[in-house]
């Protein structure tokens, strides 16, 4: 599983040219799930983004979790997070897990997070999206849940 971790002074999700959800000051998660992942990956990436030490404390130190901050959270599926440009032009998504599997492990990280967070946001599975944000830093982490196993 792969995220990119973005921590946003604000963000939204806009669906049909109409706004789907928005979050304030936390962090935005694009989430890529890859072929053989498991409720493990998705714990991993989980638990790392909510415990990411990477917000400001008085002394201007990256100190402090979203769950220090009270920070707000969006999870946005993202199948591209897994796409190898290694060949070619085109992209190439075979490492990318099924449809289905995707979405199930998209739902189990999304329940995972809501009792946790002050505020929890997402977009639509497969769904065409505009993510709109500011970036607060900017400061964006990569996570790969591949990397530790």
């Amino acid at each position: 599983m792969r995220a990119v971790i973005q921590r946003v002074s604000r963000a939204s999700v806009v669906i049909n040219s109409q706004l789907y959800s928005a979050i304030n000051q936390g962090l935005l998660v694009l989430l890529g799930v890859e072929k053989d992942d498991s409720e493990k990956d998705a714990d991993y990436i989980f638990e790392k983004t909510i415990n990411l030490r990477i917000f400001e404390d008085e002394q201007g130190k990256m100190n402090l979790s979203l769950l220090d901050v009270a920070g707000e959270l969006m999870v946005v599926s993202q199948f591209t997070l897994l796409g190898d440009c290694i060949k070619g032009r085109r992209p190439s998504f075979t490492r990318a897990a099924e449809p289905a599997a995707a979405a199930r492990l998209y739902e189990y990280f999304v329940s995972t997070a809501a009792p946790k967070v002050k505020k929890l946001a997402t977009g639509i599975f497969q769904e065409m999206m505009e993510i709109e944000l500011v970036n607060s830093g900017p400061v964006t982490i990569l996570l790969d849940s591949r990397k530790i196993f």
